[in-house]
């Protein structure tokens, strides 16, 4: 199964509406248009025969590869180096102006010898509609049109192309200095060709998206101790959210397994409320105030649409546009990512109960609270009505946070996170002066806080178990004390600390859960999950575990991919694992950043 590359051995470019991923061999594996969700052009990291792909890289049979990102920048720089000569490859999507959405998205490729003589080969090879559309070739010396039913794309530079099937191939020599460059562009069924590109302009879009990129991370406002990891985890949040609703994906992919030859294989290109609303917070900590902003205002609608499944106000996840309409379908002519099948397109769990998500929803609001993003009138309505109907529908089992698919149980997280729900809920009634309900709340508030305490706890343990009755332990409950449900240094929790140390914790690394010891009805065995690795870094800090924090979150910079990229797990020889890169991962790790570098500072003199 070398046919393919580590999940882990990949950049991330793209355009604030769609991303692609490009390995370090050269080769664009992954890429979906016209959105995140849309279905893929190149796929044949899920299916390396028949998925499409687009490789441009030194044809060489020796030689070492080497590949970074511009800095701060989005551009990945995919260096070949051997006796001949020294190649490059330069890989970005252009950022697109303004929020519109568009069916028009471009992939830049520039390839140069930096030094010597290098012969660049050039595949391309489209797969429509996860590879279901076939499409015909139109093709000249320099220039190459694939048609289908779905989608058009153009291949335009100054490379050489010749026929292969429906395909193209082709290639160049470039001696020392010179360059060479392959623009692909898809848009809708029957689109034209952009103007023919030109080397010099380029050039020039190239220093334009470079610039972009670092005008924006320098008004970060942070300014501690580990200032690449977080600004690179920031570059990766802005690329995997949709600019024209300010809605991020959870990654930019779908299918990549959990487990090799498993079945955890979902897919992870919309939004959920969960991870959204923690990035506000996150973002917020870096000064990015805009696209906390536009996120909230995005979910503000949510609440007033209300279309969850069966009555629920909140759907757990939504498209990018806010199209609450998912439905999973199995690729059954994709064999998977090296044999890991099904391959699914689409997300069943989206009419999953998880009624945790209304916790973290008004902890997005109440966090925006300082930006003045108040919703108005209309906006408070929309909130009080749903925490009045939570004061009611709190008490049910529900899927958790998980989305296992194993029956509903009365999760503590769930609970915890209608606690602060309520919390957060009466915090800005007071604050602002809003009508509310606030004896309804303060009860539900109470009730919930008793609950937990009688039954959430477990005597074997002595610690926060996953659900009630049980006695297995669960990384989410690592985001307790961060709403304020537990103090970060009660015995208690601290016990629950221990607890998950000795059963949750290897070698700094955290499992979410034990499957073994709790069902979720699904086959196989998952590696660490990164985002509990990073909450347990937060939770150390704030409980005053200093040294052990700031190893484990060290250690844990250790397992990020050349490029500073983390997919969702870590597997068992610390291979990357999931969906690729992960936005929940990134931001846990900005949250736990900040979080250490407070505790830190604050032993200074």
């Amino acid at each position: 199964m070398d046919r393919y590359p580590p999940i882990a051995d990949h950049g991330l470019v793209g355009d604030l509406q769609t991303a692609a991923l490009v390995s370090s061999r050269g080769v664009v594996d992954w890429f979906a248009a016209p959105r995140f969700d849309s279905p893929s052009v190149f796929a044949s990291l899920l299916d390396h025969d028949g998925g499409g792909f687009f490789r441009l890289a030194p044809d060489h049979p020796e030689g070492t590869w080497k590949q970074l990102y511009y800095p701060d920048t989005a551009v990945v720089v995919t260096r070949f180096m051997s006796p001949d000569g020294v190649g490059e490859i330069i890989d970005h999507m252009p950022v697109l102006p303004g929020p519109t959405p568009t069916d028009r998205h471009t992939l830049v490729r520039i390839v140069r010898s930096v030094r010597g003589t290098v012969h660049f080969g050039l595949e391309c090879r489209p797969r429509f509609d996860y590879a279901r559309a076939r499409h015909e070739l139109e093709l000249d010396s320099r220039a190459a049109v694939f048609r289908s039913p779905v989608a058009t794309a153009h291949l335009q530079g100054n490379i050489p192309l010749e026929r292969d099937g429906e395909d193209v191939r082709g290639g160049i020599t470039l001696r020392n200095g010179e360059r060479a460059a392959a623009v692909f562009t898809v848009c809708a069924p029957g689109g034209e060709a952009p103007p023919p590109p030109t080397i010099d302009g380029l050039t020039e879009d190239l220093w334009s998206n470079v610039d972009f990129w670092q005008k924006w991370v320098r008004t970060s406002n942070y300014r501690g101790r580990w200032t690449e990891m977080v600004h690179r985890s920031a570059i990766t949040l802005k690329l995997l959210t949709y600019a024209p609703t300010g809605a991020p994906v959870a990654a930019a992919t779908m299918g990549l397994p959990e487990q090799i030859g498993g079945e955890r294989n979902w897919d992870y290109r919309y939004t959920w409320v969960r991870d959204g609303s923690l990035s506000v917070r996150a973002l917020l900590d870096l000064g990015f105030v805009e696209e906390a902003t536009h996120f909230t205002r995005w979910l503000g609608e949510r609440l007033q649409e209300r279309e969850g499944p069966d009555d629920e106000p909140l759907q757990i996840m939504y498209r990018v546009d806010g199209d609450p309409h998912l439905t999973e379908e199995i690729l059954e002519h994709f064999e998977g990512y090296r044999g890991s099948y099904p391959v699914r397109a689409g997300n069943g769990a989206a009419g999953q109960l998880q009624l945790d998500i209304y916790g973290e929803a008004l902890y997005a609001l109440a966090e925006g609270r300082t930006m003045g993003e108040q919703g108005g009138y209309h906006g408070w309505k929309a909130l009080s009505g749903i925490l009045d109907w939570l004061a009611v529908s709190w008490d049910r089992p529900d899927e958790g946070i998980w989305e296992t698919r194993g029956g509903r149980k009365d999760f503590t997280y769930s609970r915890v996170m209608c606690w602060a729900a309520f919390d957060r809920g009466l915090k800005l009634a007071v604050e602002f002066s809003r009508p509310a309900d606030t004896a309804l709340w303060t009860k539900a508030r109470d009730d919930i806080f008793e609950q937990v305490m009688a039954r959430g706890w477990d005597d074997k343990h002595q610690a926060m178990v996953q659900h009630y009755g049980g006695d297995v332990l669960d990384a989410s409950l690592l985001l307790a004390p961060r709403v304020g449900f537990v103090f970060a240094r009660s015995p208690g929790w601290l016990r629950t600390l221990d607890a998950m140390e000795r059963v949750l914790v290897s070698d700094s690394l955290v499992y979410r859960y034990d499957p073994e010891a709790s069902p979720d009805g699904l086959r196989g065995s998952e590696g660490t999950f990164s985002l509990c690795t990073f909450l347990y870094v937060d939770a150390l800090a704030r409980a005053g575990r200093l040294p052990q924090a700031r190893y484990t979150f060290e250690k844990m910079q250790t397992y990020a991919n050349h490029v500073g990229l983390f997919a969702e797990e870590i597997g068992p020889s610390g291979e990357q694992l999931g969906n690729f890169p992960q936005a929940f991962t990134h931001l846990s790790l900005i949250m736990a950043a900040t979080t250490l570098d407070e505790a830190l500072d604050a032993l200074r003199p």
